[in-house]
């Protein structure tokens, strides 16, 4: 059985009904992709620090293993960062140093150089849903980090977007000043999460449409629950996922607070339901109740934009992702020994910590898509409507009806 919120249906009939009498139309597909197909290995990266004295009277002295196994503990234990300097991968004042306990000078330039290594795979492939000289609309694949970050520095749609060659408005325009060399990412998406990415072409519309994801956060710590889609926001985000359970409510509202909790194998902590944490605003609505696998299928509107929000949100009513390796009811990991941590004896072989066993956010295998949007365009302040095709396992029965018929 389908069902669809009334309230819903309605304010989504409201702004199309708006949209053609403004004489606008949901957007057509830009529908064409680009890719470059990843080198074995990266580039490897260089992390440079200015050592400094903490007090200028002191006559203690700082080693070099001193240095970086006290400042960087989350990067490798002791062990792993003796192996670094013994392998030569540190430079002082652009000499490498082999010996842990140089005495370091101050004002000495320190550069760490991490050796290339072959990242884990990700999909290269991102499929253009929206382009003009303003901004892009990507439709990004599950299993593609946003950002680099951890082991993915290169595997990113950040590397995607800087390698391709994009179309720029001429010279004799004058947003051609306020062009960057390429789009950038405006919002986040979990690596796990496919679907709707926004990224900027112009300084202008960069900052445009940061303020429209800070204003959903402002209203989400406000509790403001605008049923009207479009009304006092610059934008609206639609995503579709599987959840395990049946909901009871038709339509549910979650305010849980989202905040960082100390978690092995993340240096930065873990975001998790927290009393203590920012506002978060999720909108959760059946689309259909799958009875025989105990699973529903849901739609949920988000004002604030926390990591991992709506995984963690719908863990925390009761019904987390389908496959989720990660939270758990409450919107807590599923994994309990928090206490433990990685060894100094156990290190992998470029000196940082071997890979946590128990999951991390990053971790694939749920369901959840990105699946469409309404924005006030960056620079016209015209209203559009931006989808990104659902994957098979998230469309209802009708809607998959809808496409073998179309097909």
């Amino acid at each position: 059985m389908q069902l669809y919120s009334q309230k819903l249906f309605f304010s989504l009939t409201r702004t199309a009904d708006a949209m053609a009498a403004a004489g606008e139309t949901p957007l057509s597909p830009a529908n064409y992709s680009f890719g470059r197909p990843w080198p074995e290995l990266n580039e490897g990266l260089s992390y440079t620090d200015t050592f400094r004295c903490a007090d200028a009277e002191t006559t203690t002295t700082t080693t070099l293993i001193e240095f970086y196994s006290e400042n960087y503990k989350s990067s490798a234990p002791l062990p792993g960062w003796i192996r670094r300097i013994r392998n030569g991968q540190i430079t002082i004042d652009g000499q490498v140093v082999t010996d842990p306990d140089t005495i370091l000078r101050e004002g000495s330039k320190l550069v760490y150089h991490r050796l290339a290594w072959q990242e884990p795979f990700a999909p290269h492939l991102l499929q253009v849903l929206y382009e003009d000289e303003d901004m892009v609309a990507l439709n990004k694949p599950s299993g593609l980090q946003v950002l680099p970050k951890g082991l993915f520095q290169q595997r990113t749609v950040l590397a995607q977007l800087q390698w391709k060659e994009w179309k720029m408005p001429p010279s004799t325009c004058s947003k051609r000043k306020h062009v960057q060399s390429h789009p950038v990412p405006v919002h986040r998406l979990g690596r796990g999460t496919s679907g709707l990415l926004l990224c900027a072409k112009t300084k202008l519309a960069k900052v445009q449409l940061a303020s429209y994801f800070a204003e959903g956060a402002t209203n989400a710590a406000n509790k403001r629950d605008e049923t009207e889609v479009g009304k006092e926001r610059k934008i609206s985000k639609f995503y579709r996922a599987l959840v395990t359970g049946i909901l009871e409510n038709d339509e549910d509202v979650v305010t849980q607070p989202i905040g960082l909790v100390h978690y092995p194998g993340v240096a930065e902590g873990l975001y998790v339901a927290c009393s203590s944490g920012k506002p978060a605003m999720s909108k959760v609505c059946v689309l259909e109740r799958l009875a025989h696998q105990n699973q529903s299928l849901v739609q949920v509107e988000i004002d604030s934009g926390r990591p991992h929000q709506i995984r963690i949100h719908l863990a925390y009513i009761g019904h987390p992702l389908v496959d989720d390796p990660l939270y758990g009811i409450g919107g807590q990991p599923k994994f309990v020994d928090l206490e433990s941590s990685s060894t100094d004896i156990s290190f992998a072989h470029d000196g940082g910590y071997e890979r946590p066993l128990q999951p991390v956010p990053g971790d694939c295998g749920y369901h959840l898509h990105a699946h469409w949007l309404i924005l006030c365009h960056p620079t016209t302040n015209k209203m559009l409507k931006v989808t990104a095709p659902l994957p098979h396992i998230l469309q209802t029965r009708e809607e998959r009806c809808e496409q073998q018929v179309d097909s």
